[in-house]
């Protein structure tokens, strides 16, 4: 039977893990693919540098620092819609599986998929739905 000193280290040791390390072994358990993980890591890596945390308590407030992140990325690098879901469904892995904080819809299937639209659309909506 292991002694209580023996037991606390070993939960200590577990609770210091690194975050990548977390995800690589959780991703692992779910048989994801080597490459699903590299890519994955690399954008939860992106997204830890873009807010400068230091820590695991700088992770909290998921959905705005996400949007903000999202946002940015798609503004500014002008990449491939494919590009920017792969980002969606990592950051969303590291907070719904990792994390437990926050669930993101994936898009995929029709009760997750959201359609977003410009502020500027809105009114006109509301008017068209009104009057439907």
């Amino acid at each position: 039977m292991l002694s209580l000193s023996i037991l606390v280290k070993e939960v200590c040791r577990i609770l210091k893990r690194k975050l990548l390390d977390e995800v690589r072994e959780i991703m692992r358990l779910r048989h994801y693919s080597i490459h699903t993980e590299c890519a994955y890591c690399d954008w939860i890596k992106r997204y830890v540098k873009y807010h400068g945390m230091t820590s695991r308590n700088d992770l909290e407030g998921g959905e705005a620092k996400i949007e903000a992140f999202l946002t940015h990325f798609a503004v500014n690098t002008h990449v491939a819609l494919s590009t920017q879901n792969q980002a969606v469904n990592a950051l969303g892995f590291l907070y719904k599986q990792v994390l437990k904080q926050i669930t993101i819809g994936s898009g995929k299937g029709g009760k997750d998929r959201m359609t977003t639209f410009p502020a500027s659309m809105v009114p006109l909506l509301e008017n068209h739905l009104w009057r439907v």
